[in-house]
């Protein structure tokens, strides 16, 4: 299984069957951009997305990672067409442990089809319904799967929630979803679209509700989202000095064979809070 080793903070979709803002979306400033087969398509136009999208991965320009969104009722069409060199992963919609092995079977054969090394393509799985939530950690743990997002009104829908503006109603699944990515050692899962646009204000808002609650990462609907959803969930100089000294002075403590090491603001240092500069730093990378 190949490993992201950059986990984007920013995830933007682009409409598959758009051929300009194809062309466009590495200048756009996101760190990954999602080439989107499904709901950013109208049906009508499911097939010249596809070969859109696998036209434009044959020539994908270096620097942002770019990942495809597939439908789920014509996986094997879009896998088939959109796995090859190019690509960096898999956006798959409605992700339950059956679509997943579904999925890893159609990818495997794709690669070898396409010359790519076996496991090469990651999955990221966006958990849309109730039967995923349910068994989101056997989601978690499903090949291929490198993240988990959010598909928040999917959810919502089927579950009959009527949200408040801040969505406190599905504030128990976002935890949910946080917990099972860290007890599989996955990366801190993503966040979803924030559909209110050109509203700087309430986006930074969300945003900071979904760092607070473990997510590292947002997707975006406009390239005018990014440059807020860069800012919070980038540690800011502060936070990095602070991470700073925090391991320099615990490293300090261990040099010297002290069991105690105080922080900057005199609370006790141990393991825990290590552990939660170290992830600040890694971040700030």
């Amino acid at each position: 299984m190949t490993v992201v080793a950059r986990q984007p903070r920013s995830y933007l979709y682009v409409p598959g069957d758009r051929e300009d803002r194809l062309a466009k979306a590495a200048q756009r400033g996101a760190d990954a951009l999602i080439l989107d087969l499904e709901d950013g398509v109208a049906v009508t136009q499911k097939d010249a997305a596809r070969e859109c999208v696998a036209r434009f991965l044959s020539q994908a320009p270096p620097g942002p990672q770019w990942w495809v969104r597939v439908n789920g009722d014509r996986l094997a069409e879009d896998i088939a067409a959109v796995v090859r060199p190019g690509i960096t992963g898999l956006v798959v919609p409605g992700a339950d442990p059956d679509r997943l092995q579904q999925v890893d079977g159609l990818v495997s054969q794709a690669e070898a089809a396409a010359g790519m090394p076996a496991g090469s393509v990651p999955v990221i799985a966006l958990l849309e319904t109730a039967r995923a939530v349910l068994q989101v950690a056997q989601v978690a743990s499903g090949p291929r799967v490198v993240r988990l997002g959010l598909g928040e009104a999917d959810l919502a829908g089927e579950l009959g929630i009527q949200p408040d503006a801040e969505r406190r109603e599905l504030w128990p699944i976002r935890s949910t979803v946080v917990l099972a990515s860290a007890a599989t050692g996955l990366a801190a899962p993503i966040g979803p679209v924030e559909t209110t646009l050109r509203d700087p204000e309430r986006l930074a808002a969300t945003s900071r509700i979904l760092l607070r609650q473990g997510f590292r990462a947002r997707t975006a609907i406009h390239p005018e989202q990014l440059s807020v959803i860069h800012a919070v969930f980038t540690p800011t100089t502060e936070e990095v000095a602070r991470a700073r000294e925090v391991i320099e002075r615990w490293e300090a403590a261990e040099r010297a064979g002290s069991g105690v090491a105080v922080g900057p603001g005199g609370q006790m240092l141990d393991a825990a809070v290590i552990r939660s500069a170290r992830e600040v730093l890694s971040r700030a990378e």
